[in-house]
């Protein structure tokens, strides 16, 4: 496929640079006073392509990866089928059963024992962002991929979660229109559904429709933080929601807005990375953050030795791996690294 010249980053800034510039300036606020939380990075095992735009998790003892952008000398040229795990013990990532069509984008959940990828984007030379509400589940043994039930609509750049019995699915962008192939074509929404295996059901709107946002779920409360929407660029809202009263409720907002960011929790807190602005020529926050529940506050933690955005972040033991991603702003350095921070 030839390289994907049109990122939806240009034609972000084209409609919107201005809302960009007042929105990426945010504040820092909510600190806790101590200011910083220590922590250490180490260097993991390279994947064996550059990659940006996943969703990895952890299944089955073995972090997956599959799909996203995958780049040529630092430059994306496409979406990808591709799908490779990694068992940590071993710091040897090795090639699983291909998704059964390429996407960028795709949620990764492991759930009721199973390996599921949910929505994400599709693309062809002149449609680069076809959203899509399809999934498929893995097959281990087989190594293969079979259809799902999808979507109750396509939706792309969410969050998700696995609360209690529940698969959660929350926010994104998804068609404003019958058109469905380019960023213009889309909006943010609010909608969040709950799958129990068998259906699909509302369950309560996440309170500020936003795309590109992460997530981690502390005592099966499910934080929502950071993110962008499309009119108004990044944001540092954080919505808690409890599944067992279906309710969102707002928390301590992130020190500063940061959209494309990753997100896992640790030891009851949770940790924030990453992400990318576009005024002032844009660039990747090397900023990282833990927030504390039991005190509703943010603090600092070490800089990402290499700020990225478009990243993945997968907890595993007391570690996070900070996976894939691109180092610049867009579709630029799209990277293999992989690095480890242990608070």
């Amino acid at each position: 496929m030839t390289a994907l010249n049109l990122t939806r980053r240009m034609a972000f800034l084209s409609a919107g640079a201005a809302a960009l510039t007042a929105s990426t300036n945010a504040q820092k606020i909510n600190l806790d006073p101590a200011s910083s939380a220590p922590g250490e990075w180490r260097t993991g095992p390279s994947l064996p392509l550059a990659v940006q735009e996943i969703y990895p998790v952890l299944h089955g003892n073995r972090i997956h990866l599959a799909g996203g952008f995958v780049a040529e000398n630092g430059t994306i040229t496409g979406p990808t089928d591709i799908h490779y795990s990694l068992d940590p013990t071993m710091g040897e990532w090795v090639k699983r059963g291909a998704l059964p069509k390429a996407r960028h984008h795709p949620h990764l959940v492991s759930f009721k024992g199973g390996l599921f990828a949910l929505g994400g984007f599709e693309s062809t030379p002149d449609a680069i962002w076809q959203m899509q509400s399809g999934m498929w589940l893995y097959d281990d043994f087989e190594d293969i991929w079979y259809d799902m039930p999808s979507l109750p609509e396509p939706c792309g750049e969410a969050v998700t979660a696995v609360i209690g019995d529940g698969l959660h699915f929350a926010g994104g962008r998804r068609p404003k229109g019958l058109s469905n192939a380019a960023w213009a074509d889309h909006i943010d929404t609010d909608t969040h559904w709950r799958w129990d295996g068998e259906d699909w059901q509302d369950a309560a709107p996440l309170p500020t429709a936003r795309n590109s946002a992460a997530a981690a779920t502390i005592a099966e409360n499910w934080h929502v933080v950071g993110g962008r929407t499309v009119a108004d660029g990044n944001t540092p809202v954080h919505e808690v929601y409890d599944a067992k009263e279906d309710r969102w409720r707002t928390a301590a907002p992130m020190p500063q807005g940061q959209g494309g960011l990753a997100a896992a929790s640790v030891g009851g807190k949770l940790y924030a990375f990453g992400g990318e602005f576009f005024d002032n020529g844009g660039g990747v926050y090397p900023e990282s953050w833990v927030y504390d529940p039991a005190k509703d506050a943010w603090a600092a933690i070490p800089d990402m030795p290499n700020p990225r955005h478009g990243l993945g972040a997968v907890t595993v033991g007391d570690s996070i791996y900070l996976i894939g991603g691109a180092l610049k702003v867009g579709g630029s350095e799209t990277s293999n690294l992989v690095e480890i921070f242990t608070p």
